[in-house]
């Protein structure tokens, strides 16, 4: 029997995998694979679902989620041109890690405006102790 010459490995700098977990974790395609959840949309329309997202950022990370094949990119051959979005049957299969980390952040955003409120007022009060 044969070694493994490829094991996946996440903590490795130069594996392939952490470079699809940098993809998938990043908040701009977490975003963009839970807006197009229901279904094809439009490039304006994503832009609307997505507040803050900048056209050369939403650009960006929609070339590289069709890249993976997470998301395809269909033109349609009308006068204006018309692209569509959607996810492939892979970057469906995302879907309930992405309703998974919405969940738990809405659930426990209280908790974490709370830890970022008593840490700040620790780091606050260090501060005004160390330059006394």
């Amino acid at each position: 029997m044969e070694p493994d010459v490829y094991a996946p490995d996440v903590y490795a700098r130069d594996c392939a995998s952490r470079q699809v977990l940098d993809r998938i974790g990043d908040a701009w395609s977490v975003l963009i694979v839970g807006a197009l959840k229901d279904g094809s949309l439009r490039y304006t329309e994503l832009a609307k679902r997505i507040p803050g997202v900048s056209p050369k950022m939403l650009t960006q990370t929609l070339r590289g989620l069709e890249r993976d094949g997470l998301v395809t990119r269909t033109v349609h051959p009308v006068v204006p041109p018309r692209v569509d979005y959607a996810l492939t049957t892979l970057g469906q299969s995302l879907l309930g890690l992405v309703n998974a980390l919405k969940e738990w952040a809405e659930t426990h955003i209280g908790d974490v405006i709370d830890a970022r409120e008593a840490y700040d007022a620790r780091a606050t009060s260090q501060s005004i102790a160390a330059s006394a």
